[in-house]
């Protein structure tokens, strides 16, 4: 009854509007109250969920993202891509399933690849004739790959919740962030064909920028998750240095190399990577408090012999396990998810002897569906606000995109080497 309580409370904050992390925080207290567990033990908890060294790289990777982003890097990284891609039907289109993706290599956010890259693009598709629903639409589910593609935000909290290697979380995330990125390629194709998307650019005279001209022009930002990925897979720096080496090389390229920056926009970017942070770390300080809580009343426990005796077939489960996933990451944000879902499905794991890699790069592609799945969809409120639509008028359009991806949860979930096979190459 406890437990009911616990998941009751929450479900009706969340129901009467009040923000997440203040209705999981409270959901918490009310249930540590009342089962007399002790109210003194909220802020040593409060504080031991946010005291992990590993968690020190979300605010450092926030920040790098604002930063090169403000450097125009995405600017820089559109151009090149158009270049390379030239006028095709969906041309637009596919530069932005490109950037999207490589900038995630960068940011490490699906929102904040969102608000960068379709800053830049949901105009200039709008310009080129591809209707709003749909360029908000593909940005979101492009956008959503960042927690995939290394160096990703959300692997990174499932690497300190599960103590397994970030780093080879972030090898792993390689194959399948990519498969992610190709499967949207589908829907684009096949829309872009039937509504004559791209083809006014097929009979319109430009001036041709060369692709060498263009690749100086982005070589900076094509740099960045090389010296990243390559100083954390080397072995020279842990993910935590390697946020911060982020941080210095965005404030390089402003200063130096750019020289976009000024110190008035540096205390700016300060300032809204601080805000953005703080945020971030609420959460998963108040979500890792409810963990404690259902753990401590033995709820979670429980659900997970629930499950148990549903089915003793690993697919079976699995299955289950998806949906739920799917359906929690339509409702609940990520961060959340990983808080208060994986403690109960961490002991099934151990179960059935999944590997703990393969699972959580199976359980992030999953989350990041839910990115930008209605009703609550971060990432397409994002480009909706962009696109100046309300999301209403997205649902339509964002369907084809969450079948393409949900095509590549299911390789990776039938194939783990598609996970595994990076880490295992590089010897994670």
């Amino acid at each position: 009854m406890t437990g009911l309580l616990l998941f009751a409370a929450f479900m009706v904050l969340l129901l009467l509007g009040v923000p997440i992390a203040v209705a999981i925080g409270l959901a918490s207290i009310i249930v540590i109250w009342q089962a007399d567990l002790g109210l003194f033990i909220i802020s040593p908890n409060f504080y031991s969920g946010i005291a992990k060294f590993p968690l020190l790289a979300i605010p450092f990777f926030i920040l790098a993202g604002y930063i090169l982003e403000r450097c125009g890097i995405s600017e820089r990284l559109v151009n090149f891509a158009r270049v390379l891609i030239g006028a095709r039907p969906g041309g637009l289109a596919i530069v932005a399933v490109a950037v999207c993706v490589f900038f995630g290599g960068i940011s490490g956010s699906g929102p904040a690849d969102a608000a960068a890259i379709g800053a830049i693009l949901i105009p200039a598709m709008i310009a080129e004739g591809y209707s709003r629903g749909f360029s908000a639409a593909l940005i979101a589910a492009a956008g959503s790959t960042a927690i995939i593609v290394p160096p990703s935000i959300g692997l990174i909290l499932y690497g300190a919740l599960t103590n397994t290697s970030v780093v080879a979380l972030f090898a792993a995330g390689a194959i399948p962030g990519f498969l992610a990125g190709m499967s949207l390629l589908i829907p684009i194709w096949w829309i872009s064909r039937k509504r004559g998307y791209g083809l006014a650019r097929l009979h319109t005279e430009e001036e041709q920028v060369s692709v060498w001209k263009a690749f100086l022009d982005a070589s900076w930002g094509l740099l960045a998750p090389a010296i990243i990925l390559g100083g954390l897979y080397g072995g020279v720096f842990t993910p935590t240095e390697a946020a911060v080496v982020a941080v210095f090389y965005g404030l390089f390229l402003g200063f130096v190399v750019y020289r976009s920056l000024t110190f008035r926009q540096l205390y700016n970017i300060l300032v809204e990577a601080s805000m953005a942070s703080a945020v971030v770390m609420l959460i998963v300080t108040l979500a890792g408090l409810f963990s404690w809580t259902a753990s401590t009343i033995g709820t979670l426990d429980h659900i997970s012999q629930s499950m148990l005796s549903i089915s003793s077939n690993p697919f079976v489960i699995l299955l289950i396990i998806n949906v739920l996933l799917f359906l929690a990451a339509m409702l609940i944000d990520t961060i959340s998810i990983y808080y208060i879902v994986l403690p109960i499905l961490w002991p099934l794991v151990l179960q059935f002897g999944w590997d703990p890699i393969w699972f959580g790069i199976m359980m992030t592609l999953n989350l990041a569906i839910g990115q930008f799945t209605p009703p609550v969809a971060v990432n397409l409120y994002i480009t909706t606000h962009l696109a100046n639509i309300n999301i209403e008028s997205t649902f339509r359009e964002v369907i084809p995109f969450i079948l393409a991806m949900l095509l590549a949860l299911l390789l990776v979930i039938a194939f783990p080497s598609l996970s595994l096979w990076v880490p295992q190459w590089l010897g994670l």
